[in-house]
């Protein structure tokens, strides 16, 4: 062999030097350590952001769903006062101009003031747990307050500012207004029921108030609390139901929970998650304080959906 073909030292078979073969299996090393902290990096976002989207649930419910509580009673108290003022209030479950329609879900109806625990709130059409987040809500198939026979008003116990929470420290005696658009009607605590006391008999022709809530500790509700009271003046008439107890759905029933809310949340978890990994992914890419710019708002938003449909697959009386 000519030394003009002898192969060089350290050379491979294909012609690439030792320090060649090095430096390639170093630059794969490299990339594939890279590619291991990028897919570490989105994971452990994904994890966090998702945690702290699950604490911000809880707080939600605890304390944050106070927000939209007040901002509902202060928007349904001005449609309330709108409608008195133009005499367009229903006398019962159904619309005034067409009293073959049932009244809309959230229609306010009554404002309810317990001076003893300081409640004043706005009483709305129906009582699921979408209803009773904004306030507490009129069991559809019962007259409203005022009128003859028994009226039933459910409220939160926790959750969504709690507005009943204080309703089992009333005082027999206790006297209480609740105004419609028939008036104002006083009424006057009878008892206080826990949880497997049976009804008091209502007198013919008289009108019983009774306010609902969940018994307990706080987001752990173990029974039905009942409130009875009497009303103090003449029952007026009530108009014809024209929903029976066999009509209302198991989501108006007391602790009841809104089933229609599991696909909604689903999909709105389902997009909470993709987000997170999209924004974690982002973020390894684009740089942390930029995407937190964008994530923000979408997390806030997703998260909020996410609790408020987790909120309406929980007791309503929570």
């Amino acid at each position: 062999m000519s030394l003009a073909h002898a192969p060089s030292p350290g050379a491979t078979d294909d012609g690439a030097t030792g320090d060649d073969a090095t430096g390639a299996r170093q630059s794969a090393a490299t990339r594939r350590a890279r590619s291991a902290r990028a897919a570490w990096y989105v994971i452990s976002r994904t994890i966090l952001i998702l945690a702290t989207a699950l604490l911000g649930i809880g707080g939600w419910l605890g304390a944050g769903s106070r927000l939209q509580y007040d901002r509902a009673q202060h928007d349904d108290l001005t449609t309330f006062r709108t409608e008195l003022a133009a005499a367009a209030e229903s006398t019962g479950p159904s619309q005034p101009v067409d009293t073959k329609k049932l009244l809309a879900p959230g229609t306010p109806v009554a404002v309810l003031t317990i001076p003893q625990i300081g409640l004043r709130a706005v009483v709305l059409e129906g009582t699921t747990g979408q209803v009773l987040e904004d306030g507490p809500g009129h069991l559809p198939n019962t007259p409203l307050p005022g009128q003859r026979g028994i009226s039933v008003i459910m409220g939160r116990r926790a959750a969504f500012a709690g507005p009943f929470a204080r309703i089992s420290s009333l005082n027999a005696g206790a006297i209480f207004t609740i105004t419609t658009n028939e008036g104002v009607s006083r009424y006057r605590v009878l008892d206080v029921r826990p949880p497997g006391d049976p009804a008091l008999p209502v007198p013919a022709e008289a009108g019983r108030l009774i306010l609902v809530t969940a018994n307990g500790y706080p987001f752990v509700p173990t029974g039905v609390l009942q409130v009875d009271a009497n009303l103090m003046s003449a029952p007026k008439a009530a108009p014809t139901t024209v929903i029976s107890a066999a009509d209302l759905s198991p989501g108006e029933q007391a602790l009841g929970v809104d089933t229609t809310a599991r696909v909604p949340m689903i999909l709105w978890a389902e997009a909470l998650v993709l987000a997170a990994v999209g924004l974690s992914w982002l973020g390894s890419r684009w740089g942390r304080w930029q995407t937190r710019i964008v994530a923000i708002p979408v997390l806030v938003y997703l998260g909020a959906t996410v609790a408020d449909q987790v909120a309406r697959l929980l007791p309503n009386l929570m």
